[in-house]
């Protein structure tokens, strides 16, 4: 019986003649396309989750640091004080308050349905200025749930008429 070997065609030697074993050319290749894309990966995860996250400042925290904030735009949440909602020509005039703190919101544009006094809303706009009180705001968010339903069925129907 007889038994055949087979030999590469071309047999990598060293400077003696004998035969070596030969590294990967690839394999750092490999390794450093691997760390790139694992460091990408993370860098989107970090990105687009924190993007994602809606952040906005009480009125207190953006009293506190309204230096700081300028008349950059922001999310400011507070409750509408009532008495305080005053209907305009371009808008809605009203005050936010938190902690005993108070900011005077001129709104432009209609606000939501749902937006009355005493109950909690994020306003989107920016100071007047670093000095100022007044909130110059062109979008109202009211927060509404299965909880305001259940307490004001009569208020809120689907569009076949119910109320669930």
């Amino acid at each position: 019986m007889a038994v055949s070997v087979s030999v590469p065609s071309e047999v990598v030697t060293d400077r003696a003649g004998a035969p070596r074993r030969g590294r990967r050319p690839g394999r750092a290749r490999l390794i450093a396309v691997a760390l790139i894309l694992v460091a990408a990966l993370i860098f989107l995860l970090v990105e687009g989750l924190g993007s994602s996250l809606d952040y906005f400042d009480t009125v207190a925290q953006a009293l506190a640091h309204k230096q700081t904030i300028g008349t950059s735009t922001i999310r400011l949440e507070g409750v509408v004080v009532r008495g305080s909602v005053e209907h305009t020509a371009t808008g809605t005039d009203f005050v936010i308050s938190s902690n005993d703190r108070h900011v005077r919101v001129d709104n432009t544009g209609d606000p939501p349905q749902l937006f009355q006094p005493g109950i909690p809303v994020v306003v989107v706009g920016h100071f007047v200025s670093a000095s100022s009180d007044r909130f110059l705001s062109n979008q109202i968010m009211v927060k509404h749930s299965a909880d305001y339903i259940a307490a004001h069925p009569n208020r809120v129907r689907a569009p076949n008429g119910s109320t669930r």
